[in-house]
């Protein structure tokens, strides 16, 4: 029995470093193709004559999927094992971006990015899972710092690498280029990741209970993308009900999809809260500062993403520090700490200005990056270190289920104040003192979220 346990702990110390790599490598260019699309659609549309709903259907179609596939599939692993499913997933996400850099049509291209969506699911609920796996309680802190700082650098660092790569090379080498990293990682997980993790073999999986959760989702998620509409506000509606009907029917199931009593555990329903406050209130912050400064400050694309390159470059030192100071000390109090210092940050750029000056967003964005630092890594370690080892997959699952939920309620929040204070015009320098007042309204409601996400953070023991 010693002897097992004593190969069992070798495996893992031989796997730590391998696992955080593909996990880290996997969890930038997810994100990274998330965030790097949203530059290009102006080109896209260009060559194929695309309307504007159809172009909004590319970022959409791949958060969509990517959300409503999340959570059966942290369950799927849970089944049938962490390395198998990672290992499919970036597969098919290898061969989706491959495919979609050769979309004949924009309607191709979306079928592409919802299959891309579907790998991308595979691969963060996995990866969280298998770090958490391989790395003991007191080191588990620094390796979640390195991959949420890794997570963190894909969103920040999309708009700017995506925009110069769409300038010299066209919008399809975006996908391209992240082929030859899906096949390293391919490489490296089957060859150096050793062993599989499926603390509930043998269990059924609860297809009803998926698909509620999938047509929920998708109401939800795409009835606030297209608010203040009627037809967006209808589709709210029906999505929360799903959602209450997804809870009620799981509270139900011998095997539920999504074991739903896990809220009842303080530390994980607090952060898990935590998290979706964090993301809605920060994730639009690139996207409304690229505008500010390319239409208000008249910045071209390659300067403002410079600027904006500010904020990860300070996460990516801080996430891995915060992280390993969460296995030394309390995870919750240094998340909540982070979570001020950004509420902090956003309340400074409710006060931009046509005068205000670039050393002070840049100092602001610093702030950011600090405080999103602190907070990420010891949340997600809180989140992975409250529930037993047959539940990682689908702890993986709502970290990443909440990151992407957040994305599209931070964007939403933006479109809803647009379209109120500009509507659905071309922005010209007659509508610049419109645009600043959105932005400055967008970061009062976000500084007010976060605020609020304090005290969510707190909460937790």
């Amino acid at each position: 029995m010693n002897t097992e346990k004593s190969c069992k702990q070798t495996n893992n110390i031989d796997n730590r470093i391998p696992a955080l790599l593909v996990a880290t490598l996997a969890s930038f260019f997810t994100p990274f193709m998330a965030s790097a699309i949203n530059i290009a659609l102006p080109s896209i549309g260009l060559e194929f004559n695309a309307d504007a709903i159809l172009l909004s259907w590319i970022p959409t179609a791949y958060l969509l999927a990517s959300a409503v596939f999340a959570v059966p599939f942290g369950r799927i692993a849970d089944i049938h094992g962490m390395k198998k499913i990672f290992t499919y997933g970036i597969i098919i996400f290898t061969v989706a971006t491959f495919l979609c850099g050769a979309a004949p049509s924009v309607t191709s291209l979306i079928a592409f990015r919802i299959l891309q969506g579907i790998g991308s699911a595979m691969i963060f609920v996995t990866g969280l899972a298998i770090i958490t796996s391989v790395y003991p309680p007191n080191e588990r802190g620094k390796a979640i710092g390195i991959n949420i700082a890794s997570v963190y650098i894909g969103l920040s660092m999309g708009p700017v690498l995506g925009g110069i790569l769409t300038q010299y090379l066209g919008w399809r080498s975006i996908f391209y280029v992240i082929i030859p990293l899906g096949l390293l990682v391919i490489a490296i997980t089957a060859l150096k990741v050793k062993g599989e993790w499926a603390e509930c073999r043998g269990e059924k999986f609860d297809t009803a209970g998926s698909i509620i959760y999938g047509i929920a989702l998708i109401m939800l998620m795409y009835g606030f993308s297209i608010l203040p509409e009627e037809l967006g506000i209808i589709l709210l509606i029906l999505g929360i009900i799903g959602i209450l009907a997804f809870v009620i029917f799981e509270l139900k199931v011998k095997n539920p999809v999504f074991e739903v009593r896990l809220f009842k555990n303080i530390t994980f329903g607090f952060s898990s809260l935590a998290a979706l406050i964090n993301y809605s209130s920060t994730f639009a912050v690139v996207f409304l500062l690229s505008l500010y400064l390319q239409y208000i400050k008249g910045l071209d694309p390659q300067f403002a993403g410079i600027v904006l390159v500010a904020q990860p470059a300070v996460m990516a030192i801080t996430a891995p520090v915060a992280g390993r100071l969460s296995d030394r000390f309390s995870p919750g109090l240094i998340a909540s700490i982070g979570m001020a210092i950004t509420a902090i940050s956003l309340f400074c750029f409710i006060f931009l200005s046509n005068n205000t000056s670039l050393e002070f967003i840049i100092m602001v964005l610093l702030v950011l990056g600090f405080g999103l630092g602190l907070f990420s890594s010891p949340n997600t370690n809180a989140i992975m270190g409250s529930v037993k080892k047959r539940f990682y997959g689908i702890a993986s699952a709502t970290v990443g289920t909440m990151r992407l939920i957040g994305q599209m309620l931070s964007m939403g929040v933006a479109m809803v104040i647009f379209s109120i204070f500009i509507g659905n015009v071309q922005i010209v320098p007659g509508n610049y003192p419109a645009l600043l007042t959105s932005i400055q309204i967008v970061f009062t409601i976000f500084t007010i979220l976060c605020f609020v996400g304090i005290f969510a953070s707190l909460a937790r023991k």
